[in-house]
């Protein structure tokens, strides 16, 4: 029997013993009413990490982002933002749907965006080109392989382009806050408004959270009863989101060690000889590889799941159910397998 290695992404943990207990034991009320303490903890919890005033908990990751442009922009606003950003890319064009606004989209490729660039468009509005509503970031930036931004880099673009608001999608904020020792609360302090998945690397089954000035959450909870997303008794799911951030964030680290193994195994493998592997320092490793859909299909009947980010971009992510007889396994197969030209 082919053993099986699933690297796709980190959403696919499972929740842990003591997450299940917590869900089963969670004291509930009515969210729609403010009344479930559960879901109240988690917000106050989350709101303390990153030092912002209040907090809204809710399913996803795209509702947070979607919750701050619905509270950020008005309709025929711009929105600058990264090319490969999570926001332009991987939301089914949900803000264009939702919120009637538009990107303009910069450079991203090595996980950053570029102040200057970002600052042209906002100085296009002179020229009656459209109004710049917010700017966008991701930390860690995904499809760069999971790239920290540096902490002096987005104060100062939150510095260059106020007033205008600055959203960051921290969808693995605490993939940052381990790799770098920069706190939650370091990083959001120079945004607005900011974001976190408790389900992916934090391993709770279902929920985000997205926190800023208590007006602007007040806002969000009515558009996330809009978008559909007032939820009753979540105590269930917010209570495995409290263990999450209580214990699950130290142990990204081991996630991290992982994938810089898997990326010294593809840059000797299939990566091109320009990737470096030790610009893999979260648990994400991405790379670009002319077959990048054939390498997904032969590694996956050799039980190695992993999967694309774009037509030429292979990206493997590592979590609490990858261990490290797993990578091993992975570096094997990576050594036998036949796909080429790198």
């Amino acid at each position: 029997m082919i053993r099986s290695v699933d690297l796709r992404s980190d959403t696919v943990t499972q929740p842990t013993a003591a997450m299940r207990r917590a869900m089963a034991e969670a004291v509930v009320g009515d969210d729609g009413y403010g009344e479930d303490p559960t879901v109240n903890e988690l917000e106050a919890r989350y709101a303390d990490l990153v030092a912002k005033e209040a907090a809204v908990f809710v399913p996803s990751g795209v509702m947070a982002n979607q919750l701050a442009v619905r509270v950020l922009t008005q309709p025929g606003d711009v929105i600058v933002a990264g090319r490969s950003q999570h926001l332009v890319s991987f939301e089914m064009g949900a803000s264009a749907r939702n919120s009637s606004v538009q990107f303009a989209t910069v450079d991203d490729a090595r996980g950053e965006i570029d102040i200057e660039e970002v600052l042209a468009v906002i100085d296009a509005e002179i020229d009656h080109q459209p109004h710049v509503g917010l700017v966008a970031v991701e930390n860690t930036h995904m499809p760069s392989g999971g790239t920290p931004w540096a902490l002096e880099n987005l104060a100062a673009l939150a510095a260059a382009v106020a007033p205008v608001p600055v959203h960051l999608d921290g969808a693995r904020l605490f993939n940052a806050v381990v790799a770098t020792g920069i706190s939650a609360a370091d990083y959001a302090a120079p945004v607005t408004t900011v974001m976190s998945c408790l389900s992916k690397g934090l391993a709770a089954p279902v929920g985000s959270v997205l926190a800023g000035p208590a007006p602007l959450m007040a806002r969000a909870r009515v558009e996330r009863k809009r978008l559909g997303g007032s939820l009753r008794q979540a105590g269930i799911l917010a209570a495995a989101g409290l263990v999450a951030l209580d214990s699950m964030v130290d142990r990204l680290a081991q996630d991290h060690q992982r994938a810089r193994r898997l990326a010294d195994a593809v840059a000797a493998t299939l990566a091109p000889s320009d990737y470096d592997p030790a610009s893999c320092v979260t648990n994400i490793v991405a790379f670009d590889h002319p077959r990048a859909r054939d390498v997904v299909a032969q590694l996956a009947q050799l039980g190695v799941h992993g999967g694309t980010v774009s037509p030429r971009r292979v990206r493997f992510v590592t979590h609490l159910g990858v261990s490290d007889d797993d990578v091993d396994y992975v570096i094997e197969v990576l050594k036998g397998l036949t796909v080429a030209p790198r």
